[in-house]
């Protein structure tokens, strides 16, 4: 199933049923797990480790060398968990010496033309739009989704089950379960159709409302909403998410919207 006018370099690592179209290249130290499928023109670089069954479509680069002056050679990785597709012209470099590697977790969608830069970690069920861009050393929670030409800072946290509107730019850390949008990007309520589509019960979203009544409505400063929230709210897994996540924000969070 590999194409003889494809070149699969000697020590490449292949798995069962994976299929290399014409004219892909497969570079020394790669790993290519069972079922994938390489598409025509796509370039798989050293320090690869793809996953099962993923696709990597047409001009795609994964492991390609980063872009940052600081990098001098070192052995790194880029790694994709299983079932990931990674559209055409998409390109995911590998790690630097400050982590050593690039990460793309299981079931994500990279749509055409989006960059994923060094020291990433994009964890599962994660959704990249067309063309948008994420600078290095980002995190990226389960379940979010960037729409397209969105452009994340880097160090910026992106937390579980948030969406993005289209075109937006963010240098602050964007909280979990929410809707953000507008320019300069901003919560713009909770991701309510999102939560209801992966099985949040009624109860669970009242958790996530009452914590941003709080964030956002109360005119607090984030320390004194965290402190109101642990005292008057009951423990659950969502307020204690939010939390988790505010007392951990490296770069602030994005502001509440005013008109």
């Amino acid at each position: 199933m590999i194409s003889p006018n494809a070149y699969v370099h000697p020590n490449a690592v292949i798995g069962n049923n994976v299929t290399i179209d014409a004219f892909a290249y497969v570079d020394d130290n790669v790993v290519i797990g069972d079922g994938t499928h390489v598409f025509p023109n796509a370039t798989i670089l050293s320090g690869a480790r793809i996953g099962k069954n993923c696709r990597i479509f047409p001009s795609a680069v994964v492991s390609g060398i980063p872009q940052d002056l600081k990098f001098k050679g070192e052995e790194t990785t880029a790694v994709i968990g299983d079932n990931t597709t990674i559209r055409e012209c998409v390109t995911v470099n590998r790690g630097t010496a400050s982590k050593g590697t690039t990460i793309v977790g299981n079931n994500c969608l990279l749509m055409a033309y989006s960059h994923i830069a060094h020291d990433c970690v994009l964890h599962d069920n994660i959704i990249i739009g067309n063309a948008s861009q994420i600078a290095g050393e980002v995190e990226i929670d389960d379940w979010a989704i960037l729409s397209g030409n969105c452009l994340i800072h880097q160090f910026c946290h992106i937390g579980a089950h948030i969406i993005m509107q289209g075109g937006s730019r963010t240098s602050k850390d964007v909280p979990p379960y929410v809707t953000a949008g507008r320019d300069p990007l901003a919560f713009a309520g909770i991701n309510l159709i999102g939560l209801r589509r992966r099985g949040f019960t009624s109860e669970q979203i009242q958790n996530v409302q009452e914590c941003y009544r709080t964030l956002y409505q109360s005119a607090l400063n984030v320390s004194q909403a965290i402190e109101k929230m642990e005292n008057d709210l009951a423990p659950s897994v969502e307020r204690d998410t939010i939390l988790n996540f505010l007392k951990n924000s490296q770069r602030g969070i994005i502001r509440g919207y005013q008109d």
